[in-house]
């Protein structure tokens, strides 16, 4: 029987991922308030939720099939590429989504 079937399996991985993930988002809020992060950790934190979204999005849009796909046909890299370019030269994120989701609109539509 394969184990994603297992009942306890599942629970003991649920339990587990709660654990894990209640310890280390939560850790910062249980530390007293003396306890001060060093002003380089702060930063990087801040990229944490680039960097997730990049993991997400970066394996979708340049590969197919489990390969890579870098061609002048990846609609999704041309549009991603040109909503980067318009959050880089305006920082507004519904100009970048609008750009993108067109770009990527546009290109399907005409091949």
């Amino acid at each position: 029987m394969s184990p994603f079937h297992d009942w306890a399996y599942m629970a003991f991985a649920t339990v587990g991922l709660t654990v894990v993930t209640f310890a280390t988002r939560g850790s910062f809020f249980m530390l007293p308030p003396s306890v001060q992060l060093p002003k380089s950790w702060e930063r990087a934190l801040k990229y944490a939720p680039v960097c997730a979204l990049t993991a997400i999005v970066a394996p979708a849009v340049f590969t197919k099939q489990h390969e890579p796909y870098i061609s002048w046909s990846n609609h999704q890299m041309w549009a991603l590429l040109a909503a980067g370019l318009v959050f880089a030269k305006f920082r507004n994120m519904t100009a970048m989504i609008c750009v993108g989701m067109a770009v990527f609109t546009a290109l399907r539509l005409w091949t």
